[in-house]
C-alpha cells in the first residue's frame, strides 16, 4: 500500500510542477522519480543504476527515430509537402472527417510498426490535415495515438502480443482475428471519444501559418506522390520486415536476402532512407538547408526538448520498475476470482505502475500462464480471449511514465494538464471498452 500511495504522489507531484507551476516536464518527471526512490527506501546505488539505465536504454531504443523523425517531418512542413498531403486526403475523406482519418490510419499502421515510431512518421500529415480542416489537434492527434495504441496491444505481430499468445500457448491466428475485431470495435469507441474532446478545448496545430500562408505553401509544394514518400517508404519498408519475420522459418534467418530485408526494415534504417527521400521534396535544394541555422538546425532543437523529456519518462519508468512495484499489484490481485477480467486488472495496473504496454503484456502473461487451468480458460478460444483481455489491460493507463504520452504533448503542441484529461483519460475509455466486449465474447465462444 505504501507503494501504490508513493506512485499516486509522484503523478500528483508530475502533474502540479507541470500545470500549476509551469515546470520543464524534464525537471518534474526526474523530481517525481527521485521523490519515489527515496521514500521507497531504493538503495542509492540503485537509484543511480536506475537513472542512467532509464535515460539512456529508453533513448537508445527511440531517440534516434525522435531525430529522424522530426528531419522528415520539417522538410515535410517547410516545403509544403505535408499540406499537400492534406489537400489530397481531405478531397478523399471529406473535410471534417480527420478524427476518423487519423484513427484508422494508426489503426493499420501499429499492427507492424511500433507506435511511438508511427506517431513520429505520421505526426506532420496529422497537424495538415488538422490544420486544413479547422480542427483542434487535441482531438484528432489523440485520435491518432489512440488507434496505433488498440493494435499495438492487441494484434500480433506487433511484439507485446506475440510475446504474450506464445507464453498463453494460445494460437496465433486466433489472437489475430479476435484482436482485430475487438480493435475495431475499440476504434469506434475512440475516434467518436476524440470527436468530443476535440470540441471541448481548441488548440491550433500550426499556430505559425495563416490560411493564406498554407495556401501559398502548397501552391509550391512538390507533388503529392512525392509528397507521400518520406511517410509510405519507412512504413513499407518496416511493415515488409515484419511481415517476412512472421512468416520465414528459423533456418532461413541466415539468407542473404533476409538479412537485407531485415536491415532496411529496422526503424532506423527505414526512417533514414526515409529521410533522404525528404531532402529531395525541395524544387532546388540548397545545402544551409542541412547547416544548424536551416531546416536541421532547426529541426533538431525542437527535438531535443522531445528527447529530454522522452529520457526523463524513461527514468521515472525504470525506477517504478526496480522498484518492485509491479510484482506489489500483480499479488494483490493475482488471488482474486474475477475470471476474465484478473488478466486484465493485472495487466492494467502493472501498466499503470510502470508505462511500458510490452512489458505489462509480457509480465501478466507470465503470471497468468500457469494459472490457465484453475481460472477454467482450456480450449484455444479462451486462451486468445486471455490474450485480448491481458492487450486491452496494456492500454490502461497511459501517463507520465509512458514515452507515448510526452510524445502526444510534445509533438502536438498540448499541455500536460490537457493530455491527462484527454489521452490518459482516453486509454481509460477505449482500454475498459475493449474489455467489456471481450467480457461479452466469453459468454458468446
Amino acid at each position: 500500500m505504501i507503494s501504490i500511495l508513493l506512485l499516486i504522489l509522484s503523478v500528483l507531484i508530475i502533474i502540479i510542477l507541470t500545470a500549476k507551476y509551469n515546470v520543464h516536464p524534464f525537471l518534474a518527471l526526474l523530481g517525481a522519480a527521485i521523490f519515489f526512490a527515496l521514500f521507497s527506501e531504493m538503495s542509492l546505488a540503485t537509484l543511480v543504476e536506475s537513472i542512467n539505465d532509464g535515460f539512456g536504454v529508453t533513448l537508445g531504443k527511440i531517440g534516434i527515430v525522435i531525430i529522424l523523425g522530426v528531419i522528415i517531418g520539417a522538410f515535410l512542413e517547410q516545403t509544403g509537402g505535408a499540406f499537400k498531403l492534406a489537400e489530397v486526403v481531405l478531397k478523399i475523406i471529406g473535410k471534417k472527417r480527420v478524427h476518423e482519418a487519423m484513427g484508422i490510419v494508426g489503426f493499420i499502421v501499429s499492427i507492424p510498426v511500433f507506435a511511438d515510431s508511427g506517431f513520429i512518421i505520421l505526426n506532420p500529415l496529422n497537424k495538415s490535415l488538422t490544420k486544413k480542416a479547422g480542427l483542434s489537434i487535441v482531438g484528432t492527434a489523440t485520435a491518432l495515438l489512440l488507434g496505433l495504441m488498440i493494435t499495438h496491444v492487441l494484434v500480433p505481430p506487433t511484439p507485446g502480443p506475440i510475446a504474450a499468445a506464445g507464453i498463453i500457448g494460445a494460437d496465433i491466428g486466433l489472437v489475430m482475428l479476435i484482436g482485430l475485431i475487438i480493435g475495431v470495435l475499440s476504434l469506434i469507441v475512440a475516434i467518436i471519444y476524440c470527436k468530443k474532446m476535440g470540441q471541448k478545448k481548441y488548440i491550433d496545430p500550426n499556430p505559425a501559418l495563416s490560411d493564406e500562408e498554407i495556401e501559398e505553401k502548397v501552391k509550391q509544394a512538390p507533388s503529392a506522390f512525392k509528397s507521400f514518400l518520406p511517410i509510405l517508404i519507412p512504413i513499407l519498408l518496416i511493415v515488409g520486415k515484419s511481415l517476412m519475420e512472421f512468416n520465414i522459418s528459423e533456418a532461413d534467418q541466415e539468407l542473404g536476402w533476409v538479412k537485407f530485408i531485415s536491415f532496411i526494415g529496422s526503424p532506423v534504417v527505414a526512417l533514414i532512407i526515409g529521410m533522404f527521400f525528404a531532402f529531395m521534396l525541395p524544387k532546388k535544394f540548397d545545402k544551409e538547408m542541412l547547416s544548424t541555422t536551416g531546416w536541421v538546425g532547426k529541426a533538431l532543437m525542437d527535438a531535443s526538448n522531445i528527447i529530454l523529456i522522452t529520457g526523463a519518462g524513461g527514468i521515472f519508468g525504470t525506477i517504478l520498475q526496480k522498484s518492485g512495484i509491479a510484482t506489489v499489484m500483480a499479488d494483490a490481485l493475482s488471488g482474486a476470482n474475477l475470471g476474465i477480467w484478473l488478466p486484465f486488472l493485472l495487466c492494467a495496473a502493472i501498466k499503470t505502475a510502470q508505462g511500458s504496454s510490452t512489458v505489462a503484456l509480457i509480465t501478466t502473461a507470465s503470471i497468468v500462464a500457469p494459472i490457465l487451468a484453475t481460472l477454467g480458460f482450456e480450449t484455444e478460444i479462451d486462451k486468445a480471449l486471455v490474450v485480448a483481455a491481458i492487450g486491452a489491460g496494456a492500454m490502461v493507463v497511459s501517463h507520465a511514465n509512458d514515452s507515448g504520452f510526452w510524445l502526444l504533448t510534445q509533438f502536438s503542441g498540448i499541455d500536460v494538464k490537457t493530455g491527462y484529461r484527454v489521452y490518459t483519460l482516453g486509454t481509460l475509455v477505449v482500454g475498459c471498452s475493449a474489455a467489456l466486449m471481450i467480457f461479452a465474447a466469453s459468454f458468446i465462444f
